[in-house]
């Protein structure tokens, strides 16, 4: 599978096309943290809570997302207080911590929530997202992931994680299913 950088200037290609009718079956959103809601960073300090930084533009774009109807959460290979805050705050409809199978569970996922593999969307940047990446219908990684991961991806985002991809790809979801400008209309009507 080749990995497009989806630029909303440049369309062209069967390959495009092919990833395009992918787009428009997403009812689900499902995303990684640590490398894509964060830039994979982690702080420690004196007191037993882990620091991170999520980037404010894609917790509005999660919010957009819930907001148009899909079913918006997350999966994580490590668990956080940091992560169930953000979580909480952007009123996901799941959070998954401290899974090692993250195969196994996308299978659970998709179940439990009724949705058809071809009909969710994930993003992960690391190994242990591959084997979720190979089996939804459209996989998606950040530009600064490792490079084995883009391997299995239909989109690589042109931001990196922490700093935008998250908006970036659930804005080409929004946009290529014509629910974008319902979803802005409030604030610029």
């Amino acid at each position: 599978m080749a990995c497009i950088k989806f630029s909303k200037f440049i369309k062209i290609g069967k390959e495009l096309m092919k990833t395009q009718e992918k787009v428009k079956k997403v009812k689900a959103m499902i995303f990684d943290i640590d490398g894509v809601l964060t830039d994979a960073r982690m702080g420690y300090s004196d007191g037993p809570e882990e620091v991170k930084f999520f980037n404010a533009r894609d917790g509005h774009g999660l919010k957009l997302a819930k907001r148009a109807g899909f079913t918006v959460g997350l999966l994580s290979g490590r668990g956080s207080k940091a992560n169930q805050k953000r979580a909480k705050e952007l009123d996901l409809d799941f959070l998954y911590e401290n899974i090692k199978d993250k195969g196994g569970k996308i299978d659970e996922i998709l179940s439990k929530y009724n949705i058809q593999a071809e009909e969710c969307m994930y993003m992960g940047d690391d190994l242990i997202d591959i084997p979720v990446l190979r089996k939804v219908g459209l996989a998606v990684t950040v530009s600064d992931a490792m490079s084995e991961v883009s391997d299995y991806c239909d989109i690589c985002t042109e931001k990196s994680g922490g700093y935008g991809a998250v908006r970036e790809i659930i804005e080409i979801i929004l946009k290529e299913q014509g629910k974008w400008e319902n979803q802005i209309s409030k604030y610029i009507s």
